[in-house]
């Protein structure tokens, strides 16, 4: 039995999802390898589309791979997807690598044929029997039932034009190359835990004659210009890291963290989770409030 909860909603999908078997060896290296994987991809130029966030992809494959783990191992609250009845010696393993082979292939099809690859390479270290084939079935289904809620979530819609009122204080497109806003469209993107994409949405800068927009405007000026003589070498190394695409970065982080600790399959699929689904919703957050503000909105 499938249990999908969403936002108080219980639906409850029946079917052939009870097998018997036992266990293979528990490891957390599926979720760490197909991490690596998903980073893999969106750092080849031109497979993660212009319009869609790598953050949303990041959540939806370790939102599977949490769910259908955690609905073998049962030691921690679902996230969307809980399977009933499931044997506890089903293999985790082959869960999580089914799980984010079909969230993987059905994001970036034109990988298809290496990732089938992988999938294959994975479950051939797991010892054939029932305990495999109900950890890819557990997999599969969570992974589809996921995607299946994320369908019509709004990272598709198109991109609206953003009007940029030319007032004093206003955001500008900026030089040299004058750069078109990005992403107008993701603060409709639906959370994947926020209530929200305004739950949290800042109160608005303060008034453009201020003393305190005065004092933050030339501490950024003065720190933040390319050739700085105020900010420390550390200062600038700290800015050139996280002008880059940090989502990329906690992620490795994470995996250093999972290996160094020796973390359960089960524990590291949480952690992946977690940090994703946080790390996605941000972003919805952050456009909310960056293109509410540029806009001249509250």
């Amino acid at each position: 039995m499938l249990r999908i909860r969403r936002a108080g909603l219980a639906l409850l999908i029946t079917g052939p999802l009870l097998w018997s078997g036992a266990s293979a060896q528990v490891t957390p290296n599926a979720v760490v390898e197909w991490n690596k994987t998903l980073l893999t991809i969106v750092r080849t130029p031109g497979a993660q589309p212009a319009t869609v966030h790598s953050t949303r992809n990041f959540a939806i494959l370790h939102a599977a791979i949490y769910d259908a783990v955690n609905s073998i191992d049962g030691h921690h609250a679902p996230y969307l997807i809980h399977i009933e009845r499931i044997p506890e010696d089903a293999s985790q393993e082959a869960a999580a690598d089914s799980a984010a082979h079909e969230v993987l292939v059905s994001l970036y099809p034109s990988f298809q044929t290496t990732l089938d690859a992988q999938l294959q390479q994975d479950l051939a270290e797991i010892p054939d029997g029932s305990r495999k084939t109900t950890g890819v079935s557990v997999g599969r289904a969570v992974a589809q039932a996921i995607l299946k809620l994320r369908e019509e979530d709004g990272s598709a819609a198109p991109q609206p034009k953003l009007d940029l009122p030319k007032k004093a204080g206003r955001y500008q497109s900026t030089p040299p190359n004058f750069p078109s806003p990005a992403f107008t469209q993701w603060a409709g993107v639906t959370p994947f835990g926020l209530r929200s994409a305004k739950q949290f949405r800042p109160g608005p800068p303060p008034a453009l004659t201020s003393a305190e927009y005065t004092a933050d405007f030339n501490e950024i000026k003065s720190l933040g210009m390319q050739g700085s003589t105020t900010a420390t070498p550390e200062q600038q190394a700290i800015g050139s890291f996280w002008g880059g695409q940090i989502q990329n970065y906690w992620n490795e982080i994470a995996q250093t963290a999972a290996e160094a600790h020796h973390l359960s399959l089960s524990k590291t699929a949480r952690l992946f989770a977690l940090l994703n689904i946080s790390v996605a919703d941000s972003v919805i957050a952050f456009y909310d409030a960056k293109y509410t503000t540029c806009s001249g909105g509250r």
